[in-house]
Protein backbone atom coordinates (compact mmCIF):
# COMPACT_ATOMS: atom_id res chain seq x y z
CA UNK A 1 0.00 0.00 0.00
CA UNK A 2 2.86 1.97 0.96
CA UNK A 3 4.66 1.38 -2.40
CA UNK A 4 1.43 2.04 -4.64
CA UNK A 5 1.45 5.46 -2.74
CA UNK A 6 5.41 5.90 -2.97
CA UNK A 7 4.73 5.17 -6.37
CA UNK A 8 2.29 7.70 -7.55
CA UNK A 9 3.79 10.46 -5.80
CA UNK A 10 7.17 10.24 -7.98
CA UNK A 11 5.85 11.60 -11.45
CA UNK A 12 3.92 14.33 -9.04
CA UNK A 13 7.90 15.00 -7.42
CA UNK A 14 9.55 14.82 -10.75
CA UNK A 15 6.96 17.51 -12.29
CA UNK A 16 6.94 19.69 -9.26
CA UNK A 17 11.21 19.61 -9.65
CA UNK A 18 10.91 20.11 -13.06
CA UNK A 19 8.28 23.38 -12.57
CA UNK A 20 10.50 24.66 -9.84
CA UNK A 21 13.91 24.36 -12.34
CA UNK A 22 11.93 25.93 -15.09
CA UNK A 23 11.16 28.89 -12.88
CA UNK A 24 14.53 29.05 -11.42
CA UNK A 25 15.68 29.29 -15.05
CA UNK A 26 13.50 32.45 -16.27
CA UNK A 27 13.84 34.41 -13.16
CA UNK A 28 17.96 34.31 -13.86
CA UNK A 29 17.08 34.88 -18.10
CA UNK A 30 14.34 38.02 -16.61
CA UNK A 31 17.22 39.25 -14.64
CA UNK A 32 19.78 39.19 -16.92
CA UNK A 33 17.76 40.72 -19.57
CA UNK A 34 17.05 43.71 -17.10
CA UNK A 35 20.37 44.16 -16.52
CA UNK A 36 20.95 44.10 -20.15
CA UNK A 37 18.21 46.59 -21.01
CA UNK A 38 19.06 48.71 -17.85
CA UNK A 39 22.85 48.97 -19.15
CA UNK A 40 21.14 50.13 -22.70
CA UNK A 41 19.01 52.79 -21.89
CA UNK A 42 22.17 54.11 -19.40
CA UNK A 43 24.84 54.31 -22.60
CA UNK A 44 21.81 55.70 -25.38
CA UNK A 45 20.83 58.21 -22.79
CA UNK A 46 24.89 59.08 -21.86
CA UNK A 47 25.64 59.04 -25.57
CA UNK A 48 22.93 61.14 -26.51
CA UNK A 49 23.23 63.85 -23.60
CA UNK A 50 27.41 64.08 -24.79
CA UNK A 51 26.02 64.78 -28.28
CA UNK A 52 24.06 67.34 -27.15
CA UNK A 53 26.69 68.74 -25.38
CA UNK A 54 28.98 68.97 -27.61
CA UNK A 55 26.67 70.28 -30.37
CA UNK A 56 25.22 73.16 -27.95
CA UNK A 57 29.10 74.01 -27.39
CA UNK A 58 29.74 74.52 -31.21
CA UNK A 59 26.67 76.59 -32.03
CA UNK A 60 27.91 79.25 -29.05
CA UNK A 61 31.35 78.97 -30.02
CA UNK A 62 29.54 79.51 -34.15
CA UNK A 63 27.57 82.10 -32.90
CA UNK A 64 30.51 84.08 -31.03
CA UNK A 65 33.04 83.36 -33.82
CA UNK A 66 30.37 85.23 -36.00
CA UNK A 67 28.97 87.94 -33.44
CA UNK A 68 33.06 88.95 -33.31
CA UNK A 69 33.44 89.33 -37.10
CA UNK A 70 30.71 91.34 -37.47
CA UNK A 71 31.14 93.58 -34.38
CA UNK A 72 35.16 93.73 -33.40
CA UNK A 73 38.38 93.48 -34.05
CA UNK A 74 41.47 94.55 -32.28
CA UNK A 75 42.65 98.21 -32.31
CA UNK A 76 45.90 99.23 -32.62
CA UNK A 77 47.67 101.17 -29.25
CA UNK A 78 46.83 104.32 -30.04
CA UNK A 79 43.19 104.20 -30.56
CA UNK A 80 43.23 102.45 -27.44
CA UNK A 81 45.64 105.44 -25.40
CA UNK A 82 42.44 107.85 -26.95
CA UNK A 83 39.66 105.99 -25.80
CA UNK A 84 41.16 105.65 -22.35
CA UNK A 85 41.98 109.61 -22.20
CA UNK A 86 38.25 110.05 -23.65
CA UNK A 87 36.94 107.93 -20.84
CA UNK A 88 38.62 109.52 -18.27
CA UNK A 89 38.30 112.75 -19.25
CA UNK A 90 34.22 112.61 -19.57
CA UNK A 91 33.82 110.78 -16.13
CA UNK A 92 35.66 114.21 -14.77
CA UNK A 93 33.17 115.98 -16.40
CA UNK A 94 30.00 114.10 -16.33
CA UNK A 95 29.82 115.02 -12.00
CA UNK A 96 29.51 118.78 -13.09
CA UNK A 97 27.33 118.84 -15.98
CA UNK A 98 23.81 119.76 -15.79
CA UNK A 99 22.23 117.67 -18.23
CA UNK A 100 18.65 114.95 -17.81
CA UNK A 101 20.16 112.39 -19.40
CA UNK A 102 19.63 108.82 -17.89
CA UNK A 103 22.88 107.38 -16.80
CA UNK A 104 24.99 105.29 -18.77
CA UNK A 105 24.05 101.80 -16.89
CA UNK A 106 20.11 102.86 -16.70
CA UNK A 107 20.51 102.82 -20.64
CA UNK A 108 22.61 99.91 -20.91
CA UNK A 109 19.88 98.03 -18.84
CA UNK A 110 17.35 98.11 -21.09
CA UNK A 111 19.07 96.57 -23.96
CA UNK A 112 19.20 93.29 -21.76
CA UNK A 113 16.07 92.26 -23.67
CA UNK A 114 17.60 92.47 -26.66
CA UNK A 115 18.91 88.24 -27.83
CA UNK A 116 21.65 90.66 -30.03
CA UNK A 117 22.81 92.08 -26.36
CA UNK A 118 22.02 89.05 -24.00
CA UNK A 119 24.57 87.46 -26.39
CA UNK A 120 27.05 89.65 -25.89
CA UNK A 121 26.51 89.76 -22.24
CA UNK A 122 26.45 85.93 -21.98
CA UNK A 123 29.97 86.20 -23.70
CA UNK A 124 31.35 88.77 -21.17
CA UNK A 125 30.70 91.87 -23.47
CA UNK A 126 28.80 94.53 -21.91
CA UNK A 127 27.77 97.22 -25.02
CA UNK A 128 27.79 100.98 -23.63
CA UNK A 129 27.95 104.53 -25.19
CA UNK A 130 31.36 106.54 -25.69
CA UNK A 131 32.73 109.65 -26.36
CA UNK A 132 33.86 109.89 -30.28
CA UNK A 133 37.43 108.66 -31.00
CA UNK A 134 37.26 110.53 -34.23
CA UNK A 135 35.30 113.51 -35.48
CA UNK A 136 34.61 114.05 -39.13
CA UNK A 137 34.46 118.13 -39.14
CA UNK A 138 34.21 119.30 -42.63
CA UNK A 139 33.70 120.17 -44.77
CA UNK A 140 30.22 120.77 -46.03
CA UNK A 141 29.27 119.63 -49.51
CA UNK A 142 32.65 118.06 -50.12
CA UNK A 143 30.95 114.61 -49.38
CA UNK A 144 30.88 114.30 -45.55
CA UNK A 145 28.12 112.11 -45.80
CA UNK A 146 29.41 109.65 -48.61
CA UNK A 147 32.49 109.46 -46.10
CA UNK A 148 30.21 108.60 -42.91
CA UNK A 149 28.12 106.12 -44.62
CA UNK A 150 31.58 104.26 -46.85
CA UNK A 151 33.44 103.66 -43.46
CA UNK A 152 30.37 103.14 -41.73
CA UNK A 153 30.84 99.52 -43.51
CA UNK A 154 33.63 98.52 -41.42
CA UNK A 155 31.98 96.31 -38.64
CA UNK A 156 34.33 97.86 -36.51
CA UNK A 157 33.02 101.72 -37.04
CA UNK A 158 29.61 102.76 -35.50
CA UNK A 159 28.61 106.21 -35.57
CA UNK A 160 26.02 108.36 -34.90
CA UNK A 161 23.45 108.32 -37.39
CA UNK A 162 22.81 112.25 -37.32
CA UNK A 163 24.82 115.64 -36.82
CA UNK A 164 24.72 116.14 -33.33
CA UNK A 165 25.96 119.85 -33.53
CA UNK A 166 27.19 119.27 -29.71
CA UNK A 167 30.63 121.40 -30.19
CA UNK A 168 28.69 124.84 -32.02
CA UNK A 169 25.17 124.40 -30.62
CA UNK A 170 24.60 122.01 -28.02
CA UNK A 171 28.06 122.12 -26.01
CA UNK A 172 26.77 124.20 -22.75
CA UNK A 173 24.56 120.66 -22.28
CA UNK A 174 27.72 119.04 -21.46
CA UNK A 175 29.54 115.83 -22.60
CA UNK A 176 27.03 113.30 -20.41
CA UNK A 177 24.83 114.96 -23.07
CA UNK A 178 27.12 114.26 -26.20
CA UNK A 179 27.85 110.68 -25.05
CA UNK A 180 23.74 109.98 -25.03
CA UNK A 181 23.90 110.94 -28.47
CA UNK A 182 26.46 108.16 -29.33
CA UNK A 183 26.13 104.55 -30.12
CA UNK A 184 26.42 101.25 -28.24
CA UNK A 185 29.91 99.71 -28.91
CA UNK A 186 31.96 97.09 -27.52
CA UNK A 187 35.58 97.00 -26.86
CA UNK A 188 37.49 97.01 -29.62
CA UNK A 189 35.08 99.28 -31.60
CA UNK A 190 35.55 103.24 -32.64
CA UNK A 191 32.83 105.80 -32.36
CA UNK A 192 32.41 108.25 -34.43
CA UNK A 193 30.22 111.45 -34.94
CA UNK A 194 30.20 113.77 -38.37
CA UNK A 195 28.90 117.42 -38.15
CA UNK A 196 30.62 119.66 -40.91
CA UNK A 197 29.79 123.08 -39.39
CA UNK A 198 32.88 121.99 -36.53
CA UNK A 199 35.37 123.14 -39.22
CA UNK A 200 34.20 126.89 -39.32
CA UNK A 201 33.15 127.24 -35.85
CA UNK A 202 35.56 129.14 -33.91
CA UNK A 203 35.39 128.09 -30.44
CA UNK A 204 35.12 124.33 -31.54
CA UNK A 205 39.21 123.40 -31.54
CA UNK A 206 39.16 124.12 -28.18
CA UNK A 207 36.24 122.32 -27.04
CA UNK A 208 37.31 119.27 -28.68
CA UNK A 209 40.66 118.95 -27.49
CA UNK A 210 39.52 119.71 -24.09
CA UNK A 211 37.13 116.40 -24.89
CA UNK A 212 40.01 114.34 -25.63
CA UNK A 213 43.11 115.49 -27.19
CA UNK A 214 44.26 112.47 -28.82
CA UNK A 215 40.74 112.78 -31.55
CA UNK A 216 41.26 111.77 -34.66
CA UNK A 217 40.18 113.96 -37.31
CA UNK A 218 38.62 113.63 -40.84
CA UNK A 219 38.37 116.38 -43.17
CA UNK A 220 37.01 115.97 -46.41
CA UNK A 221 37.67 119.06 -48.98
CA UNK A 222 36.96 119.44 -52.08
CA UNK A 223 37.29 122.32 -54.98
CA UNK A 224 35.96 125.39 -53.39
CA UNK A 225 33.99 126.93 -56.56
CA UNK A 226 32.74 123.62 -56.83
CA UNK A 227 31.80 123.47 -53.61
CA UNK A 228 30.81 126.84 -53.13
CA UNK A 229 28.11 125.75 -56.48
CA UNK A 230 26.77 122.46 -54.36
CA UNK A 231 26.16 124.38 -51.54
CA UNK A 232 24.06 127.14 -53.05
CA UNK A 233 22.64 124.64 -55.04
CA UNK A 234 21.16 122.66 -52.10
CA UNK A 235 19.91 125.96 -50.59
CA UNK A 236 18.07 126.96 -54.04
CA UNK A 237 16.36 123.66 -53.73
CA UNK A 238 14.60 124.93 -50.68
CA UNK A 239 13.68 128.37 -51.73
CA UNK A 240 11.68 129.15 -55.08
CA UNK A 241 12.48 132.46 -55.41
CA UNK A 242 16.23 132.63 -54.27
CA UNK A 243 18.68 134.68 -56.30
CA UNK A 244 20.85 134.25 -58.91
CA UNK A 245 24.30 132.76 -57.75
CA UNK A 246 25.82 135.16 -59.78
CA UNK A 247 24.00 138.16 -57.47
CA UNK A 248 25.55 136.67 -54.77
CA UNK A 249 28.90 135.69 -55.13
CA UNK A 250 29.88 139.39 -55.89
CA UNK A 251 29.44 142.49 -54.55
CA UNK A 252 26.65 144.89 -56.83
CA UNK A 253 26.39 142.72 -59.54
CA UNK A 254 30.14 143.09 -60.88
CA UNK A 255 32.56 140.04 -61.32
CA UNK A 256 35.69 142.52 -59.38
CA UNK A 257 34.61 141.94 -55.76
CA UNK A 258 33.84 138.44 -54.37
CA UNK A 259 31.31 138.84 -51.60
CA UNK A 260 33.56 136.95 -48.82
CA UNK A 261 30.40 137.55 -46.30
CA UNK A 262 28.38 135.02 -47.94
CA UNK A 263 28.93 131.50 -46.68
CA UNK A 264 29.05 129.51 -49.44
CA UNK A 265 32.35 131.68 -50.45
CA UNK A 266 33.82 132.25 -47.26
CA UNK A 267 33.67 128.35 -46.21
CA UNK A 268 36.08 127.30 -49.36
CA UNK A 269 39.01 129.72 -47.72
CA UNK A 270 40.49 126.51 -46.39
CA UNK A 271 43.36 127.44 -44.71
CA UNK A 272 41.85 130.28 -42.72
CA UNK A 273 39.98 127.10 -40.69
CA UNK A 274 42.59 125.11 -40.16
CA UNK A 275 45.16 127.23 -38.98
CA UNK A 276 42.78 127.44 -35.71
CA UNK A 277 42.56 123.63 -35.97
CA UNK A 278 46.72 123.63 -36.07
CA UNK A 279 46.77 125.70 -32.50
CA UNK A 280 45.51 122.38 -30.78
CA UNK A 281 46.45 119.25 -32.90
CA UNK A 282 49.27 118.22 -34.51
CA UNK A 283 48.85 117.50 -38.25
CA UNK A 284 49.11 113.59 -37.72
CA UNK A 285 46.32 113.87 -36.18
CA UNK A 286 44.16 115.24 -39.50
CA UNK A 287 43.59 113.38 -42.40
CA UNK A 288 42.76 115.45 -45.59
CA UNK A 289 40.18 113.11 -47.93
CA UNK A 290 39.67 114.55 -51.51
CA UNK A 291 36.25 114.89 -52.59
CA UNK A 292 36.98 114.68 -55.99
CA UNK A 293 39.06 111.44 -55.51
CA UNK A 294 36.47 109.94 -52.87
CA UNK A 295 33.73 110.08 -55.92
CA UNK A 296 36.28 108.72 -58.25
CA UNK A 297 37.66 106.01 -56.03
CA UNK A 298 35.73 105.70 -52.90
CA UNK A 299 38.09 102.67 -52.24
CA UNK A 300 41.29 104.01 -52.16
CA UNK A 301 40.21 106.92 -50.29
CA UNK A 302 38.21 104.46 -47.94
CA UNK A 303 41.69 102.26 -47.23
CA UNK A 304 43.61 105.84 -46.46
CA UNK A 305 41.27 106.54 -43.47
CA UNK A 306 40.69 102.44 -42.40
CA UNK A 307 45.10 102.96 -42.42
CA UNK A 308 44.30 106.29 -40.58
CA UNK A 309 42.09 104.82 -37.97
CA UNK A 310 44.24 101.72 -37.54
CA UNK A 311 41.55 99.37 -38.91
CA UNK A 312 41.99 96.34 -40.67
CA UNK A 313 41.11 97.44 -44.58
CA UNK A 314 37.81 95.83 -44.84
CA UNK A 315 36.04 97.99 -46.90
CA UNK A 316 37.35 97.52 -50.17
CA UNK A 317 36.13 98.09 -54.34
CA UNK A 318 34.15 95.05 -54.03
CA UNK A 319 31.50 97.79 -51.57
CA UNK A 320 30.87 100.07 -54.50
CA UNK A 321 29.39 100.54 -58.26
CA UNK A 322 29.22 103.52 -60.20
CA UNK A 323 25.77 105.52 -61.15
CA UNK A 324 26.35 106.80 -64.62
CA UNK A 325 23.34 108.57 -64.66
CA UNK A 326 23.98 110.39 -60.78
CA UNK A 327 27.44 110.18 -61.53
CA UNK A 328 28.35 109.17 -57.97
CA UNK A 329 29.51 106.08 -56.34
CA UNK A 330 26.75 103.81 -54.63
CA UNK A 331 26.75 100.75 -52.30
CA UNK A 332 26.03 97.24 -52.82
CA UNK A 333 24.96 96.80 -49.20
CA UNK A 334 25.20 99.30 -46.28
CA UNK A 335 24.82 98.97 -42.33
CA UNK A 336 21.15 99.81 -42.49
CA UNK A 337 20.51 97.54 -46.04
CA UNK A 338 21.51 94.51 -47.50
CA UNK A 339 20.56 95.92 -51.24
CA UNK A 340 22.75 97.70 -53.90
CA UNK A 341 21.23 101.27 -53.22
CA UNK A 342 22.61 104.91 -53.87
CA UNK A 343 22.81 107.49 -50.68
CA UNK A 344 19.94 109.42 -51.54
CA UNK A 345 18.13 111.96 -54.44
CA UNK A 346 20.37 114.96 -53.12
CA UNK A 347 23.69 113.08 -54.18
CA UNK A 348 25.08 113.87 -57.37
CA UNK A 349 22.18 116.41 -57.67
CA UNK A 350 22.79 118.74 -61.41
CA UNK A 351 24.44 122.22 -60.73
CA UNK A 352 22.68 125.00 -62.07
CA UNK A 353 24.55 126.80 -65.26
CA UNK A 354 26.75 129.55 -63.79
CA UNK A 355 28.44 132.36 -65.83
CA UNK A 356 32.31 130.97 -67.11
CA UNK A 357 33.28 134.34 -66.17
CA UNK A 358 32.00 134.18 -62.46
CA UNK A 359 33.67 130.99 -62.04
CA UNK A 360 37.13 131.97 -63.45
CA UNK A 361 36.95 135.03 -60.82
CA UNK A 362 36.01 132.61 -58.07
CA UNK A 363 38.97 130.37 -59.19
CA UNK A 364 41.34 133.51 -59.13
CA UNK A 365 40.22 134.63 -55.67
CA UNK A 366 40.66 131.18 -54.18
CA UNK A 367 44.21 130.94 -55.77
CA UNK A 368 46.08 131.90 -52.65
CA UNK A 369 43.99 130.69 -49.86
CA UNK A 370 44.05 127.36 -52.27
CA UNK A 371 48.30 127.64 -52.44
CA UNK A 372 48.39 128.10 -48.55
CA UNK A 373 46.37 125.15 -48.00
CA UNK A 374 48.94 123.19 -49.85
CA UNK A 375 51.50 124.34 -47.91
CA UNK A 376 49.57 123.60 -44.62
CA UNK A 377 48.92 119.80 -45.29
CA UNK A 378 51.98 119.31 -47.49
CA UNK A 379 49.21 118.31 -50.08
CA UNK A 380 48.83 119.47 -53.77
CA UNK A 381 44.74 118.71 -54.49
CA UNK A 382 45.65 120.83 -58.06
CA UNK A 383 42.37 122.59 -58.34
CA UNK A 384 42.06 124.60 -61.48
Amino acid sequence: MRDTAATSAQPAMIVMSIWCSSLSLSSRSLAIALVICVTLVYFSYSFNACLLASISRSLQQSNLRNLLALTSSPRNETNNAANSSSSNSSSSRNSSSTTGAPPAQTVTSSLDGAPKYQLLRQQGLRPSRHLPDTLIIGVKKSGTRALLEFIRLHPDVRAAGSEVHFFDRHYQRGLRWYRHHMPYTIEGQITMEKTPSYFVTKEVPQRVYHMNPATKLLIVVRDPVTRAISDYTQAASKKADMKLFEQLAFVNGSYSVVDTNWGPVKIGVYARYLERWLLYFPLSQLLFISGERLIMDPAYEIGRVQDFLGLKRVVTEKHFYFNATKGFPCLFKSEARSTPHCLGKTKGRNHPHIDPGAIERLREFYRPFNNKFYQLTGINFAWP
